[in-house]
């Protein structure tokens, strides 16, 4: 069937709505569709699936585009379903902190409107201009804040749930002490989109800080023995940093113009209680480092920069280098073996290396740009390095031609059956995300 029969059927089976469908393009990061729907209410999305899952015909889904990369071994699904014409906010209950909100809503926008109420969401993603809710939440993406705030599972408290078959289902719910029946929440979070289509999110928010501030405390002789003594004293006193995120050489050289390890660290609170911390740290700098202390301006633009540091889906690249970003998770302080490996292979190998990883939660994440071989060779020489601390690489970004050749999810977990068994329940078709989640579901 030819794109043109596609867009005829579509728009019929439609045609008591609005929705926009045309035909699209192939692209080389994967993840398109031969059609692109653009739907604007949860009744389309259902149509559209109940369409598709009766025809035998797959979806990929689409948000605002930046994890287009992230995984999928589908160049082109029969119909790309994007959502970007599906957002907004659907309930704000000031005085609970519970936000619910259609999943196309771009998250930067989402932060914006709730700063006039003094509220935010405790989430801090990659590209947050162009990343939506929905497909933040898809990912379980999250950032240096982690530390102190936890991932998309800690602030998800209820969802609305397109399954692949047109039925629409709710988990959790609108309050924050919900605790009836099974947390289905965690079934979707992070599942790729291989489930279901989230259609509204609804969340737990905080107060807007009253202040915050950044130390970037840099240590030019690169002693990384140095690093873990001041990490661990600064993790067993009482302070609550936000962020304890270790910049390897060459992403401190492009953030803060010095090529040395460097830890930034965050607090958020009142303006008091951040000079006290501060206060700590200088006590307990150790000797031959350089401190900056980054005011709230200068902090937030510091953010903004760092959350655009990786490689974004919506872009197809400039076709001379490859680029790809890694996910690399292992026990906390093990951050510092993989920040160092990775200075190691910077200067070793013909790639560019960026990486930074979080001394709270153990997740590292690693960007290369170099040639499609070099980049293999680097990805494999960071799943040798881990495996024997007992940890593991995700490739969040990589063209579709290399992700034939590179599992970029590595091998299956133990608990592979009860993946499968889940999605041969909820899509027994295989018609969403096909082969973008772990062993080509």
């Amino acid at each position: 069937m030819i794109a043109t029969e596609f867009l005829l059927e579509l728009k019929s089976i439609l045609r008591d709505s609005q929705i926009q469908v045309e035909e699209n393009e192939s692209h080389p990061l994967g993840n398109s569709g031969r059609v692109t729907v653009y739907p604007q209410t949860e009744e389309e999305i259902a149509n559209v699936l109940k369409y598709a899952d009766n025809g035998g015909k797959k979806v990929t889904i689409v948000g605002g585009g930046t994890k287009r990369g992230f995984g999928g071994l589908t160049e082109c699904a029969d119909i790309l379903l994007s959502l970007a014409d599906y957002k907004g906010v659907v309930e704000h209950t000031v005085g609970d902190m519970t936000l619910t909100v259609k999943s196309g809503t771009p998250f930067q926008q989402l932060q914006e409107y709730l700063a006039q109420y003094n509220q935010t969401i405790a989430l801090d993603p990659a590209w947050p201009e162009y990343a939506t809710i929905g497909g933040v939440i898809a990912a379980n993406d999250s950032g240096p804040k982690r530390f102190r705030y936890g991932s998309a599972r800690d602030s998800v408290i209820g969802m609305r749930v397109v399954y692949p078959n047109g039925t629409i289902i709710r988990s959790g719910g609108k309050v924050v002490k919900n605790v009836a029946g099974y947390d289905m929440n965690k079934l979707f979070i992070g599942s790729m989109g291989t489930l279901g289509v989230i259609a509204e999110v609804t969340l737990k928010l905080r107060p807007l800080p009253k202040y915050e501030s950044l130390i970037l405390l840099s240590f030019p002789e690169g002693n990384i023995e140095e690093i873990r003594a001041f990490a661990v004293r600064l993790l067993d006193s009482m302070m609550e940093p936000t962020s304890l995120e270790l910049l390897s050489p060459s992403l401190s050289e492009r953030l803060t113009g010095k090529r040395t390890y460097t830890l930034a660290i965050g607090f958020e609170d009142v303006e008091s209680s951040v000079h006290y911390q501060e206060d700590f740290v200088k006590r307990i700098q150790p000797s031959k480092t350089s401190m900056a202390i980054l005011p709230l301006k200068e902090a937030r633009v510091f953010w903004q920069q760092f959350y655009t540091i990786g490689p974004n889906g919506r872009q197809s690249g400039d076709g001379q280098e490859i680029e790809a970003a890694l996910k690399i998770g292992v026990v906390n302080l093990d951050v510092l073996q993989v920040i160092k490996e990775s200075h190691i292979l910077q200067e070793a190998a013909n790639v560019a290396i960026e990486a930074h990883g979080g001394l709270g939660h153990g997740l590292c994440q690693v960007y290369v740009k170099g040639t499609g071989e070099d980049v293999v060779a680097v990805i494999e020489r960071f799943r040798q390095f881990v495996t024997p601390l007992g940890g593991y690489v995700i490739v969040k970004h990589l063209p579709f031609a290399l992700r034939q050749k590179v599992d970029v999810w590595g091998e299956k977990p133990s608990y592979f059956f009860l993946l499968e068994g889940i999605k041969a329940k909820i899509d027994p078709n295989h018609t969403l995300n096909h082969r973008r989640f772990v062993g080509g579901i």
